[in-house]
């Protein structure tokens, strides 16, 4: 709908259909299906206050406008009812909406669905952070109107909406009408099959008092359980003398309205400035609707003393600063930088700055979830504001610290005698979730959130925020983990974790959960540290934290042996980390191809249980801990589980796809992390889920900006700096993308020929440059090259792969099997045969054959190998020196005059006759290929052999490969890795070289 490829593209007019970055638009008449995703699209919002994005003379049922304080509180019926079970849910409900303004022709009623659109555009124009739209319209009398209207919702003013809108005759001669109404008839979304959409609520918001006259028109309103008062008043300001007050209705039930009327010509126009302001109190709050009514007055008095375009200028203002943090740039692709600008807009305007709220999944655009708040909110949004808008980040921790109380009332319905458990999903702080094993079993927010503080503190030196909350919070949070956990006599005497869920909730109720354990460790080490920290530079603070928690010195000890004895096993068959301690005793879920169920995620479709008895991740699950905390783990490492868990993960959760991104990222595969943030960038966008109409998810567009800043950037914190290993997508010129790092602003932009860093202003700040220390001044730009180039020490010998790197042999295979899929009726293309790059012949093939219509027996398959090779082996007869690749002869030559050994490790199964035609035989001590190894790169098993061969250890072997797998196969052997090629594909080389002709052995010896 609002795809750079699709028909209707997200383009502005104006710029002869190019994709302009900074304005999303509709240019399209919407259909009735499409509207409700392009309300949630189009919403507007300033963490308080969110407006979906419906016309305002439509009456659209699914139209809504949220305040994050206004919720009502529901009992959940049991038929059976536990010690501990969740007792009400919250439910964010909609507030009256005031974008409503419909028009009269004389007496006829203006229906836009009845007459004929001649032309459209909706925009959201990011930069200015305003709502814009014009509409030709000829009704079904002939009569021709433009209709323009523009929308904001101040970012500086939480609890006001500002409307400009104007009628133009284009040949309609009588008078016109303009009725203005504040809604207030919406009620919350009802329960349906879908549960994470709509609600059963008992309650909700009933009119108290209304007024309307020719000045003000107010509602005010009250829940019945949560027992807040709510107030909503407009005001209007006339912009042509001719459009006057007509009259004031007040529909019991339903809202206010006021009337303006004028005699319209043709040529001639009438516009108004709408003002809608809300006051709404806490739960149980003693303001009296006179005050709330008074705090509305006094908002649109001082609404009405400015004007609409004083407030669209004040909101481009703060739009402006936080694009200048945010200093987002994509060269070559103005698609990808716009859904980018897209989804950084909505995190800035949907997340709160009070302290009053966090951010919820669907932020303030729609009633998916019930406007609750998860984990999701610390492990993906919060890390982006952390970077970005920092003040925005302490404020969704304020409202941790504000509601810890709630948490330790939680902890004690858990049976916890100490200690804080926040609630698995909450507005008010009280737990929400009726299902306890999807829902409080899900113990590992907690360490979202002490991740989330860690972050904060870091990226901003704020202990402050410690003192003040913070740390109270990291201790209460953590010494639960001794509550939950034990040591475990059977497993060494480590410490367990048993009966959690961990991010994966299709996977329920298990001991020992990777990512729980893991992000429980790094949580009672952050806390013991913090606790050493603040003893030492803020004691009396921390004594007085201490004693009103009752934390002595000997629980801090506790902590650390804890950690110290966390259960963290690798599986000895597989070399992974079990996801859990049964999950990988369980069979596979065969599940359905993409596209098969049309978005119907498996708990759709699946009873629980079904789903629990097998291996089938909903989202990433052991992957994620490597993307929290994960930099201690080696590359090696992350890459076998990725291999695995991308096998078993259905992606039926939108948080996974920037997960694997990153992940992908970190171990070299820089085509499935292009695919996989592709996904995340645009789930909404291109309504990837099939349920953007619910409202956006608010932690895949955060996992956008984290894809391309700790993905493609590789930027991490480490040891309290910031940490970079930038790649470039092959699919990008190059990109930038700006951060806060401890008061000071850092510019990373990133190209083909290097990377730049540039500190914009204050104090010399030093950070990390793949792992090597560089310190930037202020603006004074520091280029460096896109891998680290740090010498290999004690290097005894160089292991060259065959096929791109001293002879391209690799379009001789690419033309083989091109033939063979052609024979055999498979697509081959260039994905397909950069995949096949440096595997064996028999792993090639299997490649080729997933997309096969049919199954190949055995013997059939080594009939296509052997006619492959024969296709193969026909071709190079006729080689000679003259097909060395430039410079490799030189290469290898200079290995040996610096008195190293040299080996061949080919996938290649016809490597010696090649070595002999290219005349360089004699030049290689060792030769191994696929005729000597069982298992095909990226598996290390080649280049073990060829150090083996060579007499030496890995750690003294350094690997020169072309292609991705063979990069992963030379890590997993525990070498140095040089990659000969685009660093597109080669992102997790150790040095990159753009051929072998640069190949420097000096360079990298000592």
């Amino acid at each position: 709908m609002l795809s750079h490829d699709a028909p209707n593209a997200a383009t502005d007019p104006a710029s002869n259909g190019s994709v302009d970055p900074w304005r999303l638009v509709l240019a399209h008449r919407p259909t009735a299906g499409e509207q409700p995703t392009l309300e949630s699209l189009f919403a507007l919002a300033n963490g308080m206050l969110g407006v979906r994005g419906g016309l305002e003379e439509h009456g659209s049922p699914t139209q809504g406008t949220f305040l994050s304080g206004v919720w009502e509180r529901t009992p959940i019926e049991y038929h059976e009812r536990f010690p501990g079970f969740a007792r009400t849910s919250d439910t964010r409900i909609p507030a009256p909406d005031g974008t409503r303004i419909r028009l009269r022709l004389g007496d006829m009623l203006v229906d836009l669905d009845d007459g004929e659109w001649l032309a459209f555009e909706q925009a959201l124009d990011l930069r200015a952070g305003c709502l814009q739209r014009t509409l030709h319209w000829r009704s079904p009398t002939g009569v021709t109107l433009q209709i323009d209207a523009e929308r904001i919702v101040p970012l500086h003013t939480p609890n006001l909406l500002c409307i400009r809108y104007r009628v133009t005759s284009i040949d309609y001669s009588g008078p016109i009408t303009l009725e203005s109404a504040l809604i207030a008839s919406n009620t919350a979304a009802a329960q349906g099959d879908d549960p994470r959409m709509g609600a059963r609520v008992a309650g909700g918001l009933s009119i108290t008092t209304s007024d309307a006259d020719h000045v003000l028109a107010s509602i005010c309103q009250r829940t019945l359980n949560s027992h807040i008062r709510l107030a909503s008043g407009q005001r209007h300001r006339m912009l042509q003398p001719g459009l006057q007050f007509a009259r004031a209705i007040i529909e019991d039930g339903e809202g206010v309205q006021q009337h303006y009327r004028a005699e319209l010509q043709p040529g001639s126009s009438v516009a108004l400035e709408k003002y809608v302001a809300y006051a709404w109190t806490r739960p149980e709050g003693g303001e009296t609707e006179a005050s709330l009514l008074n705090e509305v007055a006094t908002t649109l008095e001082q609404a009405l003393e400015q004007d609409f375009e004083s407030q669209r200028t004040a909101q481009a203002k703060a739009c402006a600063a936080f694009w200048h943090e945010a200093e987002l740039q994509i060269d070559g692709d103005p698609a990808a930088e716009q859904a980018l600008r897209f989804n950084l807009f909505h995190l800035l305007q949907c997340t709160g700055r009070d302290g009053s709220g966090s951010a919820a999944a669907k932020g303030l655009t729609g009633e998916g979830y019930e406007g609750h708040y998860f984990w999701d909110a610390e492990a993906f949004i919060l890390p982006v504001l952390a970077l970005t808008s920092p003040a925005q980040a302490r404020s969704m921790l304020v409202y941790r610290v504000n509601t810890l109380d709630r948490a330790r009332n939680h902890a004690r319905e858990m049976n916890h005698s100490a200690g804080a458990l926040y609630a698995w999903r909450t507005i008010s702080g009280d737990e929400c979730s009726a299902y306890f094993p999807s829902g409080s079993a899900q113990y590992h927010i907690n360490a979202a959130i002490a991740f989330a503080i860690r972050l904060y503190v870091e990226a901003t030196g704020d202990l402050d925020f410690l003192v003040a909350g913070g740390a109270e919070v990291l201790f209460e949070t953590a010494r639960l983990w001794l509550q939950v956990g034990n040591y475990n006599p059977r497993k060494g005497n480590a410490f367990c974790i048993c009966q959690v869920t961990g991010p994966d909730e299709y996977t329920a109720l298990v001991d020992n959960n990777y990512y729980t354990n893991h992000m429980a460790q790094q949580h009672l080490r952050y806390a013991a540290e913090i606790a050493a920290k603040l003893a030492d530079q803020r004691p009396h603070d921390y004594q007085r934290i201490a004693t009103a928690i009752d934390l002595p010195s000997r629980e801090i000890e506790a902590w650390k042996a804890a950690a110290a004895a966390m259960y963290l096993p690798v599986d000895a068959q597989l070399n992974i980390f079990p996801q859990d301690d049964d999950f990988l005793n369980k069979p596979r879920l065969p599940f359905a191809q993409d596209g098969e169920h049309e978005h119907r995620p498996l708990l759709l479709q699946m009873h629980p249980l079904t789903i629990y008895r097998h291996q089938v991740c909903k989202q990433a699950d052991v992957l994620q801990a490597f993307v929290l905390a994960g930099h201690a783990i080696d590359t090696a490492a992350k890459r076998r589980n990725f291999d695995y868990y991308e096998g078993v993960t259905v992606h039926d959760s939108t948080l996974s796809a920037s997960t694997f991104s990153i992940v992908a990222s970190e171990v070299g595969y820089a085509d499935k992390a292009y695919r996989y943030f592709l996904d995340t960038l645009r789930v909404d966008l291109d309504n990837l889920h099939g349920n953007t109409s619910h409202g956006l998810h608010m932690a895949a567009m955060a996992g956008s900006w984290l894809a391309v800043a700790w993905g493609f950037g590789g930027m991490r914190p480490q040891a309290g700096r910031a940490a970079f290993a930038p790649m470039l997508p092959a699919a990008w010129q190059g990109y930038r993308f700006g951060l806060r790092w401890q008061g000071r602003h850092i510019s990373v932009a990133v190209a083909a020929n290097g990377v730049t860093y540039t500190l914009a202003q204050g104090q010399p700040l030093e950070i990390l440059h793949y792992g090597q220390p560089l310190s930037l001044r202020a603006d004074t730009p520091v280029h460096m090259p896109l891998t680290a180039s740090s010498p290999v020490h004690n290097l005894r010998g160089v292991i060259f792969d065959l096929d791109g790197v001293i002879a391209d042999t690799a379009v001789v295979h690419h033309a083989a099997w091109k033939k063979l899929a052609g024979e055999i009726g498979i697509p081959f293309d260039d994905s397909v045969g950069e995949r096949l790059k440096g595997v064996d012949r028999r792993a090639s093939l299997d490649i080729l054959l997933e997309q096969a219509a049919r199954t190949y027996s055995e013997t059939e398959k080594e009939a296509l190998a052997s006619r492959k090779n024969d296709y193969y082996r026909q071709q190079i007869e006729g080689f000679g020196p003259q097909h060395l690749l430039p410079g490799a002869r030189t290469a290898i030559e200079s290995v040996r005059r610096a008195g190293l050994k040299t080996a061949l490790a080919s996938a290649s199964r016809n490597a010696p006759l090649l070595l002999e035609k290219l005349g360089i035989a004699d030049l290689f001590d060792y030769v191994v290929d696929a005729n000597h190894i069982r298992h095909a790169k990226p598996d290390p098993e080649i280049f073990l052999a060829a150090a083996r061969g060579l007499g030496l250890a890995p750690s003294e072997c350094l690997g020169v490969e072309d292609a991705a797998a063979g990069i992963a196969s030379i890590h997993s052997a525990g070498m140095k890795a040089v990659g000969i090629g685009q660093p597109q594909a080669l992102a997790g080389a150790d040095l990159l070289l753009p051929d072998v002709a640069a190949f420097d052995i000096s360079r990298l010896t000592t």
